[in-house]
């Protein structure tokens, strides 16, 4: 089996959610209660570092053969709930987003990932969803950003923040490296929020009305409805986690103490709802010069 290496991976941020065990048909139910004693459990780390290493051989592996059978693991109320990593899903739509944004000139993009390695990897997911239809991920990814909408979902007190920056944070250039090394000393910084499905879905509902309301149709609307739906497939007493994940390692250690970003969003909502476009700006404001941070630090890489 091929060595993982342990280089930290950024700049990722993550929506996921972690439902109940009772929420799981058998017998995926039992697997997943087998899991959750594991104390051997991988982290995000690990799934970021093997997806990595995929992309060395020749050609390369876009997406992974089999789907991980891994899982991240909560208690919420005493209740269990896990959050599938679902990492070949993920990466076949990943894939898909990929070569349809237009994020990578067409040049980058067939040089890291050939022509015939998509075409592959597309036919397999278009036969996997005809035999799967109603599948979706647990998880949600996006890079050198925590999209607005995901904001919308939680509250202040809800935020988590633990740790310090670590001692040696890895520049841009670093990561086309796979380090054997050990991780990094120091701590590694944590920021993220947890809210209740019933919560999270209540504040899109609001949020939802105030943006209409105040602004009509738009992207951030269109955004919003989007995670809306996606949350809306879950079981009711779910648990919604937004996680920094990588892009801790894009902020320096007091810039993330500050951050406040989803008081600002939910700041910029009341104020609309108000009709006070002057403190709605104002929290944008806030909100935009705090990201300008992660936008300058893109650019550079």
């Amino acid at each position: 089996m091929p060595k993982v290496s342990s280089v930290i991976v950024p700049y990722a941020s993550y929506l996921r959610v972690y439902e109940p065990l009772a929420a799981f048909p058998e017998p995926e139910r039992s697997h997943w209660a087998r899991y959750a004693r594991r104390v051997d459990r991988p982290s995000c780390q690990d799934e970021l570092r093997r997806s990595l290493a995929d992309l060395l051989p020749t050609p390369p592996v876009a997406v992974p053969v089999h789907e991980s059978d891994d899982a991240f693991v909560a208690e919420v109320d005493g209740v269990l709930c896990v959050c599938p990593w679902r990492t070949r899903l993920r990466g076949w739509q990943a894939l898909d987003a990929l070569a349809s944004g237009g994020r990578l000139p067409p040049a980058v993009l067939d040089a890291v990932l050939p022509p015939v390695v998509r075409k592959e990897s597309a036919d397999d997911y278009e036969r996997w969803r005809a035999r799967n239809p109603d599948a979706r991920p647990w998880i949600r990814t996006a890079t050198w950003q925590v999209p607005l909408a995901w904001f919308v979902l939680v509250a202040d007190e809800e935020r988590e923040h633990q740790g310090a920056e670590p001692a040696d944070s890895p520049e841009p250039a670093e990561l086309a490296e796979l380090s054997e090394s050990a991780e990094p000393a120091g701590e590694v910084p944590v920021l993220r929020y947890r809210t209740q499905m019933v919560q999270a879905r209540r504040r899109v509902a609001r949020g939802l009305k105030a943006l209409r309301a105040a602004l009509g149709e738009g992207p951030q609307i269109d955004a919003l409805v989007d995670v809306g739906s996606w949350l809306e497939e879950f079981h009711p007493r779910s648990l919604v986690e937004l996680d920094y994940g990588g892009l801790v390692h894009a902020l320096p250690a007091a810039h993330l103490a500050a951050d406040r970003s989803a008081a600002d969003v939910a700041e910029g909502i009341e104020a609309l709802r108000r009709g006070d476009g002057d403190a709605a700006g104002e929290a944008y404001g806030r909100l935009a010069a705090r990201w300008r941070v992660v936008r300058d630090r893109q650019s550079a890489s």
